[in-house]
């Protein structure tokens, strides 16, 4: 039997087995480097005149065709070594030379074929996948006829039972916000770097209904009130513009701006009896609730305007957009020397929130880090009744996505003050109180 295994040409075959393996082992180590490449830092590299990066891009703009290609020779090299081993075996050991070329095979395929290549590759995924992109596009070349025929045969598969392979579930944005996630998770973002970071993937898919401040909380000047009165409410309001009204607060007129105050004042000697308001009263921006914010920003920028009014289908006024609204979706809240802290949202010990009903769904996550949906409400308050399908009562309490809302205060049909906690809890999303 020795002397069997030491014949020439029993040892020319191990040695082709061995040949084999280490291919096997190319293809498995290829796959995991080219799959796990950065595209990010492949395209840096393609840029900074890499050619071997420009190779790694082809290869990764036509996955289907690439793993096909590496599949299929690992396959067969893998098939081809197993069968070698096992017809030399059968020859030297008679028929027990089966089970010893299984036990052999799968252990030299699972160890120096897979576990050992794919480690190496996964340790440095973009290098390695610079080093192996040309003999594999050589491969890809050469086995293209056959992965193409081996494609239509899946895709059709797919399609019997219904399984899209050209649909993509994930968009560029959504890696990148992934990615953010995972990093700050993991320490290596800090909070308000991936707030900033997501607040601009998130921008072009806001509305200025999202961002803009309602009008219930609007400071707004009656033009037929005197003007003792217009200039006390200016200066408490805190702010340089303000809408101006002629009867019915939807019947705005213009926008009062308070430099163009001070340069009648300090050409009038700081008499406020001679203000003639509609007269100082700038024209006034009207756009449609449903505009995105990207482009209302490209406006503002455009028009080199801060202020605009924001009105529904119907034309009635919903409240105020404001170019620092914009801005605070990305950096967070700016604050001056005349804003007031912003009340309505008080921390619990349990870890849940107090907050009044009209404050935005995108500021509690972004305060609290938590995750409420905010695709059919923009208010806590409008998410609650949404989901309730009716107007709670004081009392009530509602449970779902995850949380428990419990209504503290309501005013006729609004409610004004609300207890959320996160409960981690299965979505009950039936509207029942709990």
């Amino acid at each position: 039997m020795i002397e069997t295994l030491m014949a020439p040409d029993v040892l020319a075959r191990f040695a082709f087995v061995g040949f084999l393996l280490c291919c096997s082992g190319f293809f498995s180590g290829s796959e995991t480097a080219l799959t796990a490449a950065s595209r990010a830092r492949m395209h840096a590299a393609e840029r900074d005149g890499d050619k071997r990066a420009v190779l790694v891009t082809k290869l990764l703009n036509s996955r289907e065709r690439l793993l096909g290609g590496i599949l299929l020779g690992n396959n067969f090299v893998n098939i081809l070594a197993t069968s070698i081993m096992t017809a030399t075996l059968l020859e030297v050991v008679g028929a027990a030379g089966m089970v010893y070329a299984t036990v052999i095979t799968t252990a030299l395929i699972l160890i120096f074929a897979e576990v050992l290549p794919k480690t190496y590759a996964i340790s440095q995924p973009d290098k390695m996948a610079t080093k192996v992109a040309l003999p594999i596009s050589w491969v890809v070349k050469l086995l293209a006829p056959i992965v193409t025929v081996v494609q239509i045969i899946v895709n059709a598969t797919l399609r019997v039972f219904g399984v899209d392979s050209e649909a993509s579930a994930w968009s560029a944005a959504d890696e990148i916000r992934g990615a953010v996630d995972l990093h700050h998770q993991e320490g290596g973002v800090a909070k308000r770097a991936r707030d900033q970071i997501i607040g601009v993937l998130e921008l072009g898919e806001l509305t200025v209904e999202e961002v803009m401040i309602h009008r219930k909380n609007l400071y707004m000047v009656d033009v037929n009130a005197a003007p003792d009165v217009i200039m006390k409410e200016v200066l408490s309001s805190g702010h340089t513009r303000l809408p101006v009204y002629d009867g019915d607060q939807d019947n705005v007129i213009g926008i009062l701006h308070v430099k163009d105050i001070l340069k009648h004042l300090s050409r009038g000697g700081a008499d406020t009896s001679s203000l003639n308001i509609k007269r100082l009263a700038r024209e006034a921006w009207f756009v449609p609730e449903t505009t995105s914010v990207v482009r209302q920003l490209r406006a503002f920028q455009q028009k080199r305007e801060h202020f605009a009014l924001v009105v529904d289908e119907y034309g009635a006024l919903m409240g105020v957009i404001t170019l620092e609204d914009i801005l605070e979706e990305i950096v967070g809240d700016i604050q001056d020397e005349y804003d007031e802290q912003i009340e309505g949202l008080e921390r619990q010990k349990d870890g849940g929130v107090i907050v009044m009903g009209e404050i935005a769904i995108r500021d509690v996550n972004r305060t609290m880090d938590w995750g409420l949906p905010d695709e059919e409400a923009v208010s806590l308050a409008g998410l609650v009744i949404h989901e309730a399908r009716t107007i709670p009562d004081e009392g009530q309490t509602f449970s779902f996505y995850g949380y428990r809302f419990e209504i503290l205060e309501r005013e006729r049909n609004q409610i004004k003050r609300l207890r959320v906690t996160k409960t981690f809890e299965p979505d009950q999303r039936s509207g029942q109180p709990i």
